[in-house]
């Protein structure tokens, strides 16, 4: 990682703008900023040549750039050093049934924050929605890892029917099947499992008993219990990812 100017300490990076561009980072390199980023630091936060923010692509870690120019729909930023390395994501999959709108992007946001590696949408028998917006869901994770400090992005897959994602589940990744009927409390379980991994989260009504037949099937599959309450499916995706990331992913 490049050192940071005698100016820029840690400290004070902390409280400057941090905005995720789809442009290459490297020492020295000048980048224009797209006209919604650029918009919100000249219109919004008030900025002026000479300040400095804070970017990442999702492959070049973060960046402490220094504004050039400041344009009502162009920002122009020259990158000073590296302030955070790229991260070395869990290889955690969340696949999850899609839930209505507003609690299908709070799922994603928190997958982003729990730093989960891919979002993996299942179509199940009880599914009340089969169509998602991608694109949406995406920005939420965009903003997610602005706030929370990420510099890797999850990937977002297309949403795939629950016999298919079995079919062609890896041989070497955990599948981790989070049963409403019960099955091994989620911390000891999870003591023992190490990445590759997927949890799979099923819709507010439920996987049917055909559908949790299918899932114990898949060779390696750990059924594991999310304690005495029914909890709603948003909630059992983020407990899930938060008790997998602090028993054997990177908060453990």
């Amino acid at each position: 990682m490049s050192e940071l100017p005698s100016d820029l300490s840690t400290q004070s990076l902390l409280v400057t703008p941090r905005l995720y561009v789809e442009v290459p980072l490297a020492a020295g390199g000048v980048v224009t900023l797209p006209v919604p980023q650029s918009h919100y630091l000249a219109q919004v936060m008030r900025r002026q040549p000479g300040d400095v923010v804070r970017l990442f692509n999702g492959a070049d870690g973060e960046w402490a750039a220094r504004l050039v120019t400041v344009g009502r729909k162009a920002v122009v930023a020259e990158m000073v050093a590296q302030s955070a390395a790229q991260e070395v994501v869990q290889d955690l999959w969340l696949c999850s049934a899609p839930l209505k709108r507003g609690r299908i992007d709070w799922v994603a946001e928190k997958a982003c924050e729990l730093g989960v590696a891919r979002f993996v949408p299942v179509l199940t028998r009880r599914t009340i929605v089969d169509k998602l917006n991608l694109d949406r869901l995406r920005a939420h994770m965009v903003e997610a890892a602005e706030q929370c400090g990420r510099t890797a992005l999850p990937d977002v897959s297309e949403p795939v029917a629950l016999a298919a994602l079995l079919k062609d589940w890896p041989a070497e990744r955990v599948l981790i099947f989070a049963d409403e009927t019960g099955g091994a409390p989620m911390a000891a379980a999870f003591a023992g499992v190490r990445a590759p991994a997927g949890i799979l989260i099923g819709p507010e009504g439920g996987f049917t008993v055909e559908e949790r037949e299918a899932i114990r099937a898949v060779p390696g599959a750990l059924a594991v219990s999310l304690g005495p309450r029914i909890l709603r499916a948003d909630t059992a995706a983020a407990v899930a990812v938060g008790v997998w990331q602090a028993v054997a992913g990177d908060g453990g």
